[in-house]
């Protein structure tokens, strides 16, 4: 198994890149802006140690409106991945995961298969590609990028300084959380290279009717237990609204954790946020919910997506499907969390 690198890591990086014909840059589900940008920052990278062809690739969709902002804006040419490719990989073409790390975890990456690349700084165990460079301390993956382009002296142009400054951003909530100096010496370098009308415009993206509507549903929904919310959007197809949702009701007074959950498609989403100290967040969903899908995230926010499996099957009434998903995903979160079962609106 490859270790994280220690020392020169960009160096390793471009070293592998330049024996490789072509590499496969794969985002994961749902790509946000730290995803793509770190994604966009490999393509020059690679294309610099002279791969022929890299292409940047994603499953799931792209749903909140700042993503699809992003995309547009920086005119991102991204493919669907087709899961077949993965594992017969011709000699000479690498396969490479930014901002995730784990075949089959937030990616359709049939597990198992291996993987040549890896940057990330999600919390994860097991980590195995030829070359690793996986920062859970630092506050996004565009952090590590910032870094190999400025010691590889890589081509940056106004559009890739913006993408990874707006991602560092956005990951870290204007630099509230999660930060390190990483992030500080990262935003320095970048800034003067940086559009600044650009980076505004992503910052100002307009808000859908759907996503207005799912979060209204969210607060019309809330219910909490001490200092924990609990809510949910009901069914919605505006994935994204549940971590907005979730960061809006995560400011509510007297509220220190956040956890949003829906139906989109045919699984149960869940989105949470915490300033609770004595929370991890991602260990707790990952706790709730590994045993009938997929969840976690870091200490202050976290994720997870349960399949409707049987629920799917054994209702054709919405309603009733519907409450049935709250009964058991807020059992299990109350159970986790150890909440009492006196709760408000």
């Amino acid at each position: 198994m490859s270790e994280p690198s220690t020392t020169h890591p960009a160096g390793e990086l471009r070293d592998l890149l330049g024996e490789s014909e072509s590499v496969t840059i794969l985002c994961h589900n749902n790509p946000d802006p730290d995803c793509l940008a770190s994604a966009l920052a490999l393509g020059r990278i690679a294309a610099a140690a002279g791969v022929d062809e890299w292409q940047i690739a994603y499953s799931g969709e792209i749903s909140h409106q700042q993503n699809r902002a992003f995309v547009t804006l920086l005119d991102i040419d991204l493919e669907r991945f087709d899961p077949a490719t993965a594992r017969d990989r011709p000699d000479g073409e690498l396969l490479a995961f930014v901002d995730h790390s784990i075949p089959g975890r937030n990616n359709r990456v049939p597990e198992e298969t291996p993987v040549d690349i890896v940057v990330d700084h999600h919390p994860a165990e097991a980590v195995d590609a030829r070359f690793v460079d996986h920062r859970e301390a630092v506050g996004a993956t565009a952090t590590i990028f910032t870094e190999y382009v400025r010691d590889l002296d890589a081509d940056l142009d106004a559009d890739l300084a913006t993408a990874l400054l707006f991602a560092i951003r956005r990951e870290t909530l204007e630099f509230l959380r999660g930060t390190t100096r990483a992030e500080y010496e990262a935003a320095g370098y970048l800034h003067e290279r940086t559009d600044t009308d650009l980076l505004r415009q992503l910052a100002t993206p307009s808000v859908t009717g759907a996503t207005l509507d799912a979060i209204a549903t969210a607060i019309d929904n809330r219910r909490t237990r001490g200092s924990v919310l609990i809510s949910h959007v009901g069914r919605t197809t505006e994935r994204d609204a549940l971590p907005q949702a979730a960061d809006y009701l995560q400011t509510l007074e007297g509220v220190e954790t956040a956890i949003v959950f829906g139906i989109v498609g045919r699984s149960i989403h869940l989105s949470g946020r915490t300033t609770d100290p004595r929370i991890h967040l991602g260990d707790a969903l990952d706790d709730a919910f590994a045993d009938v899908g997929t969840a976690g995230g870091h200490q202050d926010m976290a994720g997870g997506e349960v399949p409707l499996g049987v629920f799917a099957d054994y209702t054709a009434d919405d309603e009733h499907l519907l409450a049935m998903v709250e009964a058991v995903v807020s059992d299990r979160l109350v159970s986790e969390l150890r909440l009492s079962e006196d709760s408000s609106g």
